[in-house]
């Protein structure tokens, strides 16, 4: 399987809490909700579209699974939610119950999720979408797990919060595959490894 990493980040790489002001306001985050105003549905919502149409299951962390989880079943009817609803799912976490397991999603525990992410990678086909999930996109990138990065860049600076890049002095080369500029002044840029 492919691993196709896909963030709604800031200029400044944050990626906290694009959907909503209470999604997550961890270390005081006050700015919820800032992708809203430059959401393009041809440009951004192709870019999902786009990413969905190729999986073949989503792997989150336990956070983004729970506020998806919640949010999505709802949605049943709409072409896109039907996809999201219908794939398998995969949570990295050391704290969910098996009984807590909703909306067709296994668990990798969190203490094996290299390991587990690398046996998924290894034996599966297609993609395998991440959508949010910072702390497990960080080890992503840091392992060499990512074939695919996929950042819908918004024009806006939001000073701080959290970010999916690695801090760990590592260096990670990428080729720009695509750049697709949106008419909010949204910028989706297609990254793959080199090497």
């Amino acid at each position: 399987m492919r691993i196709l990493i896909t963030e709604f980040i800031s200029l400044d790489g944050v990626v906290q809490a694009p959907g909503g002001p209470q999604e997550d306001t961890d270390g005081g985050f006050a700015h919820g909700g800032w992708s809203g105003q430059f959401f393009d549905p041809e440009v951004v919502g192709g870019a999902f579209n786009d990413a969905l149409s190729g999986a073949d299951g989503l792997l989150f962390g336990r956070r983004t699974w729970r506020t998806m989880a919640a949010a999505w079943p709802e949605r049943a009817g709409d072409p896109f939610a039907d996809r999201l609803n219908a794939l398998p799912k995969y949570v990295v976490s050391r704290t969910l119950g098996d009984d807590e397991l909703t909306w067709n999603t296994t668990r990798i525990h969190g203490d094996e999720a290299v390991a587990g992410i690398r046996k998924l990678r290894e034996t599966g086909e297609g993609d395998l979408v991440v959508m949010g999930s910072p702390t497990l996109v960080r080890t992503l990138l840091s392992e060499g797990l990512a074939d695919e990065l996929r950042l819908i860049v918004m024009p806006v600076i939001l000073g701080g919060g959290k970010s999916i890049f690695p801090d760990d002095g590592g260096k990670h080369t990428l080729e720009l595959v695509s750049t697709v500029t949106g008419a909010t002044g949204v910028n989706v840029c297609t990254y793959r490894p080199i090497g």
